[in-house]
């Protein structure tokens, strides 16, 4: 049987807030990232679709980078929601996060057609800022590392239309 997140955060995003392609449920399009927690870690599983392909039987690199920067948004808004006293689906606002730096270690290729499993560690490094280290594995081997600094989403991001 498949390992799944039953309890993202992603789910409880609003619904102005849940259109991401790499996260969004409301984006048909998307890849529907789900991360919940996994004791004290975060963890997102993803199964690449085929048009994922970078070469034959490999997951292109930007899916993976794709992967690392929703694992770890969807990362610090569990952590700022524990810290709140709260969890994925006990029916209160969540925290939306956005990405203010990126970086990706690709250390081995990654294989096609096989579940991925993101793994974060979340440190606070501010109020408003989290930082995330994360591992993507493919069938246990470490295939990349990544950090993401979010932010809380500025006041700023309107609603669609506005």
């Amino acid at each position: 049987m498949e390992e799944k997140v039953l309890k993202a955060i992603q789910d409880d995003y609003p619904d102005d807030f849940a259109w991401c392609y790499g996260c969004g449920r409301l984006n048909q399009d998307g890849h529907h990232f789900r991360t919940g927690w996994q004791g004290e870690q975060t963890v997102t599983i993803y199964t690449p679709r085929p048009e994922h392909t970078a070469l034959p039987g490999f997951v292109y690199g930007g899916l993976i980078a794709s992967l690392v920067d929703c694992h770890g948004t969807g990362s610090a808004a569990l952590a700022l929601h524990r810290k709140n006293g709260h969890e994925p689906g006990d029916g209160t606002e969540t925290p939306r996060f956005v990405t203010a730096s990126l970086h990706v270690d690709f250390v081995k290729p990654t294989p096609h057609g096989v579940p991925l499993r993101a793994v974060g560690t979340v440190q606070e490094i501010h109020p408003k800022k989290w930082r995330v280290e994360a591992e993507v594995f493919a069938k246990g081997n470490l295939c990349a590392r990544g950090e993401v600094v979010a932010v809380v989403m500025p006041s700023t991001f309107q609603k669609k239309g506005d």
